[in-house]
């Protein structure tokens, strides 16, 4: 994801230095004209923002906060832009550290696969100062095709992102029970398939139920660990506005299921797999 991002900020003419926990990864981007960095801090030399895109609160956490981390090298009244998908408490952790020491954060999570940060297709939801959101639009129109703003405290755009998230997951479960049933019914999945997209017409529909009427599930576009982390954060969110997610607590399940059968590192399409298991598939 961040590769594809950082690419797109490249062609739309802005300076990017670059820095990954794996160097390979940063110095594929030289050749596009990014700067390799040596560390988060070193990335942030001169910058007026600074994106981030990582896995999860740990490495986020880590990443700005650590030795050598960006906190300690983005200049004053610059920003902290986080497009990774974390759990609200960091967002607000986030915003108060960055505050004491003079810096802006915006939170700014983004809808999409690889192929669509490559494309420059990713959906960016915002939220956080209305005047650093300005600033910042020429960077989100780099890197999406359309840009939300949900809010004005970054963490708002957190909840927004892990909601989504939950409801992806959901139609995920939705596929999974359905192509089960169907083909114990002897209908053929792609068949069904057809008629799904004809009634949603949605990219999302056709995307993901083609990965589990196909039974693909690599080369892998989004973890299923990533989705557990998703859907565990989506419920702790609920859990803090008293807002009872039944349904998230199920699909909870499915992925646990789902981690306890090796599925961890395949696309959270796999979740598919629980079903079919389930039916006697």
């Amino acid at each position: 994801m961040g590769a594809g991002m950082a690419r797109n900020l490249l062609l739309a003419g802005h300076e990017v230095a670059v820095c990954n926990r794996s160097r390979a990864k940063a110095e594929a981007l030289a050749k596009d004209g990014a700067r390799v960095a040596d560390s988060p801090s070193d990335a942030c030399l001169g910058a007026e923002a600074a994106l981030t895109m990582l896995a999860d609160d740990s490495a986020v956490d880590h990443v700005v906060f650590g030795e050598s981390g960006l906190a300690s090298g983005l200049a004053k009244n610059a920003i902290h832009i986080s497009c990774s998908t974390i759990s609200t408490a960091l967002a607000r952790k986030l915003a108060s550290e960055h505050a004491a020491r003079q810096q802006g954060y915006l939170s700014v999570p983004v809808f999409g696969r690889p192929e669509a940060a490559e494309a420059k297709k990713l959906l960016v939801v915002a939220a956080g100062n209305p005047e650093w959101i300005e600033r910042s639009n020429p960077l989100f129109d780099a890197i999406g095709r359309q840009t939300f703003i949900v809010g004005a405290e970054p963490w708002q755009a957190n909840a927004a992102k892990l909601c989504g998230n939950f409801m992806i997951a959901s139609m995920l479960e939705a596929f999974a029970e359905a192509f089960a049933t169907l083909r114990k019914a002897g209908v053929e999945s792609h068949s069904f398939l057809d008629i799904m997209n004809a009634l949603f017409a949605s990219p999302v529909y056709t995307g993901y139920g083609r990965l589990i009427a196909d039974g693909r599930f690599e080369p892998v576009g989004f973890a299923l660990r990533l989705g557990l982390k998703d859907v565990r954060l989506v419920l702790q969110t609920a859990e803090e506005v008293s807002a009872p997610m039944p349904f998230a607590s199920l699909i909870h399940d499915q992925f646990v299921n789902a981690m306890a059968h090796g599925q961890a590192e395949q696309d959270w399409a796999s979740v598919a797999n629980v079903a079919a298991r389930n039916a006697g598939l």
